[in-house]
């Protein structure tokens, strides 16, 4: 027996970063919006934890104990006091390395898919407290949908939206360091008062009327200057975008991937097509959302 689950990618379309904590961590008011990229974690019962990957980048994806999804059978296994005998087996979509939460994906791909086949039982919130456990994104990686998440962002609570949103995606030609972007933003804004983070109320509500036009004048990223410092040629792939006709550009996270909301289908064709062509970028993809979160798609 095995059990696959899907579990989407995200966008941030607000990321507001308050001043480092005593413990090094910042208050965020992140606004996540799953976007229909996805990655599918199979696992399958096996002797000892062993974790396989494949699909694009999927050379880059750690494959021993560090990765989320085996970190998260052994949570889940050592919860319900069993041994974590699985093979992971996880099918990338989901850019690597790209703020987009792939990484995340996977730890709640793998949550979800070992409590199936394991038959644990596991109660929402106890599968959300291993994902907070297991890092600030993995909880909306398991909600999916539209949600505000404030503390590390793993305090989640669900967001209306009413209508899909349409964006393109560029994933550039090399990582970032979350770590380094965190790093970069107390640099740029030492010696100044940051403010405690907020959601704006206009983007909240650009998300529940479903209006493209009103979400482009509000979504904001306070990591983008740092990402930006850190990897100045993405200025140039976010200039192409919004020549291009995109309604807004942002750095996705902590990037390096660049996320462009544009009004439909036909618009999304005219951004990805002008973005593969002034190669300041390595790939480009289109998706909408929201999306669901970690489904079980197989048995």
């Amino acid at each position: 027996m095995s059990v696959t689950v899907r579990v989407p990618a995200k966008v941030n379309v607000q990321l507001a970063v308050g001043p480092a904590r005593p413990d090094g961590f910042h208050p965020l008011a992140n606004v996540f919006l799953a976007v229909g990229l996805y990655d599918e974690v199979t696992v399958t019962p096996a002797d000892e934890l062993r974790v396989t990957c494949e699909g694009p980048d999927a050379d880059q994806v750690p494959l021993d104990r560090t990765n989320l999804a085996a970190r998260a059978a052994e949570a889940l296994a050592e919860r319900h006091g069993r041994t974590p005998g699985v093979h992971i087996h996880i099918a990338k979509d989901i850019p690597v390395a790209g703020g987009m939460a792939g990484g995340s994906a996977d730890g709640a791909g793998a949550l979800v898919a070992c409590d199936a086949l394991w038959g644990t039982g596991a109660s929402r919130d106890e599968l959300l407290g291993i994902c907070a456990e297991l890092g600030s994104d993995v909880p909306f990686s398991l909600v999916g949908g539209a949600a505000l998440g404030i503390g590390r962002g793993e305090q989640l609570t669900p967001l209306e939206v009413g209508g899909t949103f349409h964006w393109v995606f560029a994933m550039a030609g090399r990582g970032l360091s979350t770590p380094a972007v965190f790093r970069e933003f107390d640099r740029l804004g030492e010696g100044t008062d940051i403010p405690e983070p907020v959601a704006s109320q206009e983007l909240l509500a650009a998300l529940a009327k479903g209006d493209p036009d009103a979400l482009a004048a509000a979504v904001s990223n306070d990591l983008q200057p740092a990402a930006l410092s850190l990897f100045p040629e993405l200025a140039g792939t976010l200039a192409t975008g919004r020549a291009a006709g995109a309604l807004a550009a942002l750095v996705s996270g902590s990037g390096p991937t660049t996320a462009f909301l544009v009004r439909g289908p036909e618009s999304a064709a005219a951004v990805a097509q002008a973005l593969v062509a002034s190669g300041t970028c390595r790939t480009v993809r289109t998706a909408s959302g929201p999306a669901p979160g970690a489904t079980v798609a197989g048995r």
